[in-house]
This record gives structure tokens, C-alpha cells and sequence, in this order.
């Protein structure tokens, strides 16, 4: 979206409200001809600065966004936002609407920093999961033991349901303290033990502070690919652990990037695509339905309940609007006609794609398409200790055949378009 006329000020405004905003920060607000904010952000302008229109914000927010701004083009605009505009605020979506450099940000101190500053916490060491808008279960990739998180809340009821989530997911043990509108008059301080939690809802505006403490024996689940088999609930149809890590070693995840799952089964691979960083996303298809449906609660209970789940991928495909992934996991379908050539021509040039198989006909697709595309062939097989009678014999698990290959850029023969 264009944005003509004067830059549009985003004032951040902590909890101590216009008093603790510099001389920039008011004039912006007082020479504006409309003042966007919440409620709460608007209460704390005083009656007597009554030049600017004080327009609350529209539910549901984002999707107002670009004809409220149009409508008030030419006029001075004038944004609260809660603390650091660009620290989870509205700063960062107004970035993306009309631009930074239709931007003016006049920040305050944000949440994270004033919530650091009481506890004495190192903020860049500190790992910052937001809940508003956000299923909290996202917070649960972060979780580790004698590791401190920072939670922002959604609101008053946040505290009750993250002690809650913490454990039932081996973190009872955890020390919670709950920051209420910090800054202001009104700063309250809340602790107390997960498992125990019994405080009752406080204050809407709260940041919640996590000391982890596992539980003994509970399982060790980090960002690392490879999680146990058994914290997987469904049929049984998973890559195993072991191939499971191997195979997202070879699909090498980045932060920001977009993962094509095709025969999601239990979503192992796109969900551990998810857990290696926040900002990585993954599409898991799946024909059966039965199966889409343990891909979601799989994700949910693993920390990244956003995995999108669809439908068999040609059809998905045919229907197009996917967005163009960064790698690709054939974990089924590579004898199905189409699959293979559908996908391949959706990836990206220098995406990744990597193909497991474990029949003799899938695997004479793996070694026919590196023969025509390259990259590399591996086979593994994994032994497993299982007892036998007193003993202890090693079981092995059915080989994998891996094809894992980079698609090159099309170079083209006449760059000058010489014939």
C-alpha cells in the first residue's frame, strides 16, 4: 500500500502512560489529526489533549488494517502501541502495509526489558514466546531444564492455563512469576510453583516470567530432530527416529523457511521441521483423514500447532494458492504417478528435496531420477536391543534408501537473446 503525506508516528506508551512518554512522543500524539489505539491506549492520553480524533481499533485488527489507512490518507496519523512498537507491536505490521519509511517509531522500554530489569535476568539470553494471538502451546519447543522463558500473555487468564500446560508436559516443577502492568502505579508481582498454581486471574497487561525446572523422568525433548517414537500418538505409520533425523540433517532447515511434507502419516517430519525454529513452517498432505486429524494433535502437543494440514497433494496442487516451498520430504506416494514431477516443479531452484523409500519399486525411482537430476543415493538400516529370553539381540529395522538433491537453477542458453 502507497503512503503519501507526512510519516505516520507510532508512539509506544508503557503502563506509567503520558508521563512517561518524552517531548517527541506527545507532540506526535498532539499534532495528530487521529490517534489509532486500544481502549486502554487511548485512556491514557489526557481530556485536555483534544486536537486528534481518538479512533479505537477494529476487532479483528489486521484485516481493517489497509482501508482504515487509505481512508485517512493525507491526514496526520497518529499509532499507540504498547512499549516497543516493533517488539511483537503493531509497528511490525504497519512495516509490512506501507513500508518503514512511511514510518516514524518512538519507542518505550518493551515488556521483555522491563520484566529483565526486575529480575535481574539478561535479556538477550532470555527467550521471548508471545501468546497474543498464538496457541500457547507454542511456548513448548522452548522448554528446558534451568532454562528462563518469557511468556507474553494474552491476557488475565494466561498464567493459569501456561501452569497448567507446564504440567502436564513435565515442567510442574517450574517457578512462575506473573508482572502485571509494569511500570505504571499499578506494577504487581505474582510467584509461585506450576503444579501448585492457585492464584487467580489478575491483571489483563502481564508478562510471564519462567524459571524451568523438569520433573524427574520427564522426557528430554529439545529442538534437536530425532524425538523418542513414543511421544508420537496415532497408528504407528512415522518415519523412526533415527531415519527421522537423518532425514532432516539432509533437508538442513533455516529460520524463515517452508517445508512440503507429501504422506504426512503422523506429521513426525513436518513437525520436527517446525520445532528446529520459530520461524520455520511446514505443509504436511495427507489423503487419510484419520491421519490429518493425529498430524494435528500430534503438532499441538509437540509446541507447533501451526502446521498446515491438507489434503492427497495433486489434488491440493491442482487446486493451486500453496505457497512455494523451500524443501521437500517424499515420505509416500513416490510410485504414484505425478507426485515426483508435481512437486519438483513447484521447488524453488536451489530448494532441497529428499525421498525415503523402503520397497523395491520406490526404490527404483530413487536411483532412476539421481541418474537424471543428480544429487546423492545413501541406504541405512538401523539395529535395535531388544531382549531375547535372558538375552539381548539386535533387531533390525527395515533399510531406507535416501535420495537427497539440490535443484540446480535453469541456466538459459542465450542469455542475450541471441538465436
Amino acid at each position: 500500500m502507497q503512503w503519501s503525506g507526512a510519516p505516520i508516528a507510532v508512539v509506544g506508551i508503557g503502563a506509567d502512560g503520558w508521563d512517561g512518554l518524552g517531548s517527541a512522543a506527545r507532540e506526535a500524539v498532539e499534532l495528530a489529526d487521529v490517534v489509532f489505539g486500544s481502549g486502554r491506549q487511548l485512556a491514557l492520553v489526557p481530556a485536555a489533549v483534544s486536537g486528534p480524533e481518538r479512533v479505537r481499533w477494529p476487532v479483528p485488527l489486521l484485516p481493517a488494517l489497509p482501508d482504515l489507512f487509505r481512508a485517512h490518507r493525507g491526514s496526520r496519523v497518529c499509532v499507540l502501541a504498547s512499549g516497543d512498537p516493533m517488539f511483537y507491536g503493531i509497528g511490525v505490521s504497519l512495516a509490512k502495509l506501507v513500508g518503514p519509511q512511511a514510518l516514524r517509531v518512538l519507542p518505550q522500554p518493551s515488556s521483555a526489558a522491563l520484566a529483565c530489569a526486575r529480575l535481574g535476568w539478561g535479556l538477550a539470553q532470555t527467550p521471548v514466546v508471545s501468546a497474543v494471538g498464538r496457541r500457547l502451546e507454542t511456548v513448548l519447543p522452548e522448554l528446558a531444564d534451568r532454562r528462563r522463558i518469557l511468556l507474553l500473555s494474552s491476557d488475565e487468564r494466561t498464567p493459569g492455563e501456561l501452569a497448567k500446560l507446564l504440567s502436564c508436559n513435565g515442567f510442574g516443577s517450574s517457578l512462575l512469576t506473573v508482572l502485571e502492568q509494569l511500570g505504571g502505579p499499578a506494577e504487581r508481582v505474582v510467584s509461585g510453583e506450576a503444579a501448585v498454581w492457585d492464584a487467580p486471574p489478575g491483571d489483563p497487561l502481564n508478562i510471564v516470567a519462567v524459571d524451568c525446572l523438569a520433573d524427574p523422568g520427564a522426557p528430554r525433548l529439545t529442538r534437536l530432530p530425532g524425538l523418542p517414537d513414543g511421544v508420537y500418538a496415532g497408528d504407528g505409520q512415522l518415519t523412526k527416529a533415527e531415519v527421522r533425523a537423518l532425514s532432516l540433517a539432509a533437508l538442513a532447515p533455516a529460520p524463515g523457511e517452508l517445508l512440503w511434507d507429501v504422506g504426512g502419516g503422523s506429521g513426525t517430519i513436518a513437525i520436527e521441521w517446525c520445532r528446529t525454529h520459530p520461524e520455520c513452517s511446514a505443509i504436511a498432505f495427507e489423503r487419510s483423514g484419520a491421519r490429518r486429524e493425529q498430524i494435528a494433535g500430534n503438532a499441538a502437543a509437540l509446541g507447533v500447532p501451526g502446521v498446515a494440514i491438507v489434503g492427497e497433494v495433486i489434488a491440493e496442487l491442482a487446486d493451486g494458492g500453496l505457497a512455494e516451498p523451500d524443501a521437500i520430504f517424499l515420505g509416500g506416494g513416490l510410485t504414484q504417478p505425478g507426485v515426483f514431477e508435481s512437486c519438483w516443479a513447484r521447488l524453488r531452484p536451489g530448494g532441497r528435496l529428499v525421498a525415503n523409500a523402503v520397497t523395491a519399486e520406490s526404490e527404483t525411482r530413487l536411483v532412476a531420477w539421481a541418474a537424471e537430476f543428480g544429487g546423492a543415493l545413501r541406504r541405512f538400516q538401523i539395529h535395535r536391543a531388544e531382549p531375547l529370553g535372558g538375552f539381548t539381540a539386535w533387531r533390525p529395522q527395515l533399510p531406507v534408501t535416501q535420495w537427497s538433491v539440490i535443484k540446480q537453477a535453469e541456466v538459459d542458453p542465450n542469455p542475450d537473446g541471441q538465436r
